[in-house]
């Protein structure tokens, strides 16, 4: 049996072998199996050789190690095409003349699902994973994975499927019909035995070829048209401005009224225009980001440390949703509280979520008893001289904290972690507090930490590397983003936040309404604007960080004192009822408020300000230049490592849209000399609040832009 050819020593991806008279075709490419060029010619080459071969009278597509096919190669992606195209490798599959049965296990998502689909048969293990995730990178599925996933399960799951980009059980993919049986086990020997029976079975009762083009999913003509219908309303509201969920849409229903030949060539011209769109470069960027803020100096040769028992003191809302977050990990928690009263309160906001899982159907009420099992509560230090991580999570006062860990160094083991969750303090000072500054870092939480993705691992100097590893390791337990941050006032996101938000509080004193700055920002794609966020996290917060930062504000810096007036009475937002909206029905009922507004009126009045009106574009303009331009600070300044590490704070942590790649790369997609032109022609007003950031500055004048740094990181 001859083998797919490859570069002389390089084992081929894709292996043959015979099992009587079916050709076993064996997919080699770790780790996840990704269909690269040599493996779409492998798999090519395979088909047609075990068409051609009298001697083979049916064909196994399996996968070795731990996965099918895990999707497309991404070190591919942004790359020329090589033949054959997947859509070309799937079209042949389907057309063998002998039957070609799929046997998936683990990964079988994007790419690798259409291959099964264009297989004629699909048995699946157990821990296979079936998905068609390409709308998260700005894709359609382009290799007839619209045209058969609705023929094979009907329009309202495929688009369901693809609109979502959730992964599905072998169970559910099985009672949906995209696999046709459930065999045991659980590694690739055991789908390739599953495979071989399978499709033996097959031959002894002489079955057909059976085509997933020729399913009959869409014969309900009037379901067809209502799931259509009802997925164009559904990405009306919730893929607002996305280009991809809509082609979907499309592709789908030209599945619906059009020749399986014809349904293909649209959907490849869907796909074409979603690779040329600056979402999918956005989307794309987003997505090698994740993978690479992964990695930090630190981790390159330090191994983690024992992560097995932690503690978190503190109890109120940070302390609780990060104790779910461990618990939710499967590690056992001791939680620190001052006293009965605040350990039982700490205790019914961590059963509180876990009740709300059970009323909702997520939990039975065994595995909630299970769960709060390992959640132990003490008002005891001592209770912590196990821990091998403990999480500080108290009010946001350097002298309180500075006093927990006193009490940390004096009761924990040694080598245990000392993480603090502050979001604006020194580290270095609470480090140097204690006897024991190599053994701290800050964990920076982003409320609700149990649902927040973002963690900002915050490093000061004086810690161990080991350390550094081990906040990432348990950031990959918790199932979180991390991303590195060195020390200052508000490490990467809070310190940009304050920057543009202080943007914000300029157009409002200079004529821009709250209402018309939040109404711009979520027309960019922010899911709420910034006066809407105050009212969420509460006004009394950034209240307490400006008078903080009172004394050692510049007295040259314009300071705008609306927000503090709406603090003096008592307008906190949400909780108050009352913030820069009301809330008479409760916190999702926010409405603009004429006292407001006669407050803002005043206050311009106070500093002297005639109000002008600014467009959706100008407010737009000025708020994304104020993020981009202290980005480019916080890199400069070596607070993050890389551009990519403010675009992953700010996709996951501040809600920047995710189609957009982050600042720094929607700073690349509008171009640098915009950017820069921008905030120069702002400075005639402000030169103080609009200097240039000298990264900027040096980037256009050498032609250079931000991704430049990533790849030099």
């Amino acid at each position: 049996m001859s083998k797919p050819s490859t570069a002389a020593g390089e084992t081929p991806p894709v292996h043959l072998a015979r099992e009587g008279a079916i050709l076993v075709v064996t997919i080699d490419n770790p780790p996840v199996n990704a269909l690269g060029v040599a493996v779409r010619r492998g798999l090519m080459s395979a088909i047609e050789e075990g068409e051609a071969d009298a001697g083979v009278a049916a064909i196994l597509v399996t996968g070795a190690g731990r996965n099918f096919i895990g999707g497309a190669d991404i070190r591919e992606f942004g790359k020329p095409p090589q033949s054959p195209l997947l859509t070309e490798l799937c079209n042949r599959i389907e057309a063998c003349s002998k039957p070609v049965l799929a046997a998936l296990h683990g990964a079988a998502l994007g790419g690798g699902l259409e291959v099964a689909l264009a297989a004629h048969y699909r048995v699946a293990l157990g821990n296979a994973r079936l998905g068609l995730p390409e709308v998260q990178l700005g894709l359609l599925p382009g290799a007839g994975g619209t045209q058969r996933t609705p023929r094979l399960i009907g329009a309202q799951a495929a688009l369901d499927m693809m609109l979502t980009g959730r992964h599905l059980g072998a169970k559910e993919a099985l009672s949906l019909g995209l696999v046709d049986q459930l065999v045991e086990g659980d590694s690739a020997d055991h789908a390739r035995a599953a495979g071989l029976r399978e499709l033996q079975a097959l031959l002894d009762k002489h079955a057909p070829v059976r085509r997933s083009r020729d399913g009959k999913g869409l014969a309900d003509t009037a379901a067809t048209q209502a799931a259509i219908a009802a997925a164009r309303a559904e990405a009306g509201k919730k893929s607002r401005g996305l280009f991809s969920p809509h082609k979907i849409i499309d592709a789908v229903e030209a599945a619906t009224t059009l020749p399986f030949e014809e349904g293909l060539a649209l959907e490849r011209q869907f796909f074409l225009q979603c690779l040329d769109s600056p979402q999918r470069a956005g989307l794309i960027h987003a997505f090698f980001a994740e993978r690479e803020v992964q990695k930090a100096p630190e981790t390159r040769n330090a191994q983690p440390r024992r992560i097995e028992q932690i503690g978190v003191v503190g109890g109120g809302t940070m302390g609780a949703g990060i104790a779910v977050a461990v618990l939710d990990a499967g590690l056992p928690v001791t939680m620190i509280e001052r006293d009965d009263e605040a350990l039982a309160r700490g205790r019914g906001h961590v059963e509180k979520t876990y009740d709300a899982q059970v009323a909702k159907g997520r939990l039975t009420q065994e595995a909630r008893d299970a769960v709060l099992a390992r959640l132990h509560g003490s008002t005891r230090y001592e209770d912590l001289s196990a821990a091998d991580v403990v999480i500080e999570a108290v009010f946001e006062d350097l002298n309180v904290k500075q006093a927990v860990f006193a009490e940390l160094d004096r009761v924990c083991k040694p080598g245990a972690v000392l993480a603090t969750n502050t979001s604006y303090l020194d580290i270095d000072a609470i480090a140097a507090s204690i006897s024991r500054p190599a053994d701290v870092i800050g964990l920076h939480f982003f409320s609700p930490a149990n649902v927040m993705k973002l963690l900002e691992i915050v490093v000061p100097r004086q810690v161990a590397s080991e350390v550094v590893a081990t906040a990432f390791e348990l950031a990959k337990r918790l199932r979180k983003v991390p991303v590195r941050a060195g020390v200052c006032d508000g490490f990467i996101g809070n310190r940009i936040l304050a920057v543009y938000r202080q943007a914000a509080d300029y157009l409002m004193e200079d004529g821009a309404s709250p209402y018309e700055i939040d109404a711009a920002v979520r027309d960019f794609g922010f899911a709420m604007g910034p006066y809407q966020v105050v009212d969420l996290a509460g006004g009394d917060i950034g209240w307490a960080t400006r008078k903080r930062r009172a004394a050692t504000r510049d007295p040259r810096a314009r300071y705008v004192h609306i927000a503090d007036r709406l603090c003096e009475r008592g307008w906190f937002g949400q909780k108050s009822g009352r913030g820069f909206y009301r809330y008479p029905d409760g916190p999702r009922s926010g409405a603009p408020d004429p006292e407001v507004l006669a407050l803002i009126d005043e206050e311009r009045a106070r500093a002297g300000i005639t109000p002008r009106s600014f467009s959706k574009e100008d407010i737009q303009r000025r708020y994304l230049a104020a993020m981009i331009n202290e980005g480019a600070n916080v890199v400069h300044q070596r607070i993050a490592l890389r551009p990519l590490d403010v675009d992953v704070t700010f996709l996951y942590g501040y809600g920047f849209p995710r189609h957009r790649g982050g600042p720094m790369k929607y700073a690349d997609m509008v171009g640098l000399p915009n950017v820069l032109a921008d905030i120069r022609a702002f400075a005639a007003e402000d030169p103080l609040f609009w200097t240039p950031s000298p990264l900027l500055v040096e980037l256009v004048e050498r032609g250079a832009n931000f991704e430049s740094l990533n790849q030099a990181g």
